[in-house]
């Protein structure tokens, strides 16, 4: 059996999870996306914090110990919320993938000349 595209599998994984909850991210109008992303920022912020807890932070704490397993399942809880913010967007795993080529490039391209100067103009074409 082939082994489906995970990209598209985890966007359908998320899009089903959120339907369960009672969320359609499918055609939603400005208010509702505006919420949502607010919503799923939010979110993903709480994440960030609590995958920074899984490393020790605190340097005059002498008891913190690095968590890697539960850094692990924070950003597997970073994926659900941006997969979900993507989908508010109006974007698909094949958009996401098309996307991240493109910003890669340019990423890249920022790298090679130096990045001196901020030209934010490098990625409308995204």
């Amino acid at each position: 059996m082939e082994k489906p595209d995970q990209l598209r599998e985890l966007f359908r994984m998320q899009k089903s999870l959120n339907e369960r909850i009672g969320v359609k991210t499918g055609g939603m109008n400005e208010e509702e996306k505006t919420r949502w992303t607010l919503n799923y920022c939010r979110a993903m912020t709480q994440e960030i914090a609590e995958l920074t807890d899984s490393v020790p932070w605190k340097w005059w704490a002498k008891y913190q110990k690095f968590d890697g397993q539960n850094a692990r399942v924070e950003v597997v809880d970073l994926f659900h919320f941006l997969i979900s913010l993507a989908q508010v967007l109006g974007m698909s795993a094949d958009d996401v993938f098309a996307a991240y080529v493109k910003k890669n490039e340019v990423n890249f391209n920022r790298q090679e000349s130096g990045y001196a100067v901020k030209d934010e103009s490098d990625s409308k074409h995204i």
